[in-house]
């Protein structure tokens, strides 16, 4: 505080006389800088501490240089007096407001029964057939004269157990009496094949892909952009009549962890399976593995290269022919195609690979499957092929009775495991054009 006095001489002298420690300025000040930074309890603690220090009267200073209420600096003195434990806690267990699950017993049956109408509530809940919101789930239970918000509806479904999940695909629906057996048979005609140094490859073919540039299709999955700038493509998926669908076909070598995908551009037709063996073989297979006499495939039991397929067969009979290879073909059961190795080996890491970028080209889509990479160690080659396979060739009875010297059939499920050996194919493979 400054105080003014006039001297001897008519001048004005200012003295500074500074508040004493405990008065209420000082108080003020020093409540102004920490009880912001202090929870419920602390400030009590501190104002009672500071009451009791300035003795008689101390309540009523305290309480005017804080800004609070009489009781709480009582309450705070008594605490202080009390010996205050040292805890976490900010109020009494019990403290605070009681939870709606308290107040309001029948709430959480509530919730539950418009969750799981079928089990827990109303068969015929409206809400069975509309998306169960938190907000529509707020709505229903006010309704219901269980008055309570959106937000609390989400802290109770997490409480309950319940949280948001798609579509688990986990049901195979009916499966072959034979399935389990089908699985080891193969194990085991691999172990056999990679113990000895045979080639071991996995095949099938990849999801058709739309390709085109203006406007551009979407491509599943997130890809680094600019914040606010991602890459637009068309809002309809409409194929382009002038740019033909991208038709992978995949490779997969079990023992190198190494692919191979040729990219057509017309069909997926079993001679068009069987052209990617032959380039496979041509540019990978015979130098991996030299002394090779033999060849084991897994496929699937459908598609191009089902074990249904006459063409396949006569395609492989000529393979077979040529490179002198006995070739054996192990199918997988019907319904099973998701357990052929390539499909998680191979084919996932090529989609995760080209996740977010539109396949502009066929070129394209050749740079990106080839520059796939995992951390274990997979590489992969791509190939484009512009060759024309037509569809709807029929093998006639004939053919496959020509071929029939190179079909031998195993004793345990002869249609799905089979092996074609070397010898003069009369019948004339369906050649690409």
């Amino acid at each position: 505080m400054w105080f003014g006095a006039l001297g001897a001489l008519g001048a004005r002298t200012y003295i500074c006389v500074m508040p004493p420690p405990g008065s209420d300025e000082v108080l003020a000040a020093k409540f102004a800088d920490l009880l912001p930074h202090l929870d419920e309890r602390q400030r009590r603690l501190l104002l009672g501490a500071e009451a009791r220090s300035l003795g008689r009267g101390g309540i009523t200073r305290v309480a005017a240089a804080a800004g609070v209420s009489l009781p709480t600096v009582t309450r705070g003195v008594a605490e202080v007096k009390a010996g205050a434990a040292v805890s976490g806690r900010v109020r009494k267990p019990g403290g605070g407001r009681k939870p709606l699950t308290e107040t309001d017993p029948g709430l959480s049956a509530a919730l539950e029964a418009l969750v799981d109408p079928v089990t827990r509530g109303d068969p015929m809940s409206p809400l069975r057939w509309t998306a169960k919101s938190t907000r529509q789930l707020a709505d229903a239970l006010t309704a219901g004269g269980h008055p309570v918000s959106h937000v609390r509806v989400g802290e109770l479904l997490h409480s309950l157990g319940y949280s948001l999940q798609s579509n688990a695909k986990a049901v195979e629906g009916k499966q072959h009496p034979d399935r389990d057996a089908q699985f080891a048979h193969i194990n085991s005609a691999a172990s056999r094949y990679l113990k000895t140094g045979d080639p071991v490859i996995s095949v099938d073919a990849k999801k058709k892909e739309l390709i085109g540039e203006t406007p551009g299709y979407k491509n599943n999955g997130r890809d680094w952009q600019p914040h606010g700038q991602p890459i637009r493509v068309g809002v309809h998926d409409f194929p382009d009549p002038t740019m033909p669908k991208a038709v992978p076909y995949g490779i997969y070598d079990l023992s190198a962890n190494t692919g191979w995908v040729t990219v057509g551009s017309d069909g997926d037709t079993a001679a068009f399976a069987v052209a990617t063996l032959r380039r496979w073989w041509a540019q990978v297979g015979q130098l991996a593995y030299p002394n090779a006499k033999r060849l084991l495939i897994s496929a699937d039991a459908g598609g191009s290269n089902g074990y249904r397929v006459r063409l396949w067969k006569t395609e492989l009979a000529q393979f077979a022919t040529d490179t002198n290879l006995s070739i054996t073909v192990s199918h997988y059961p019907p319904g099973t195609s998701k357990w052929n190795r390539i499909e998680h080996r191979l084919f996932s890491a090529i989609t995760s690979n080209w996740r977010g970028r539109p396949l502009t080209s066929h070129q394209v889509v050749v740079d990106l499957i080839g520059a796939t990479t995992t951390r274990t160690g997979l590489t992969v080659r791509s190939e484009a092929d512009t060759n024309s396979y037509p569809k709807g060739i029929k093998i006639s009875g004939a053919q496959m009775a020509a071929i029939a010297p190179q079909l031998k059939t195993n004793k345990f499920h002869g249609e799905w495991n089979y092996t074609v050996t070397p010898g003069t194919a009369t019948a004339k493979p369906a050649t690409a054009k």
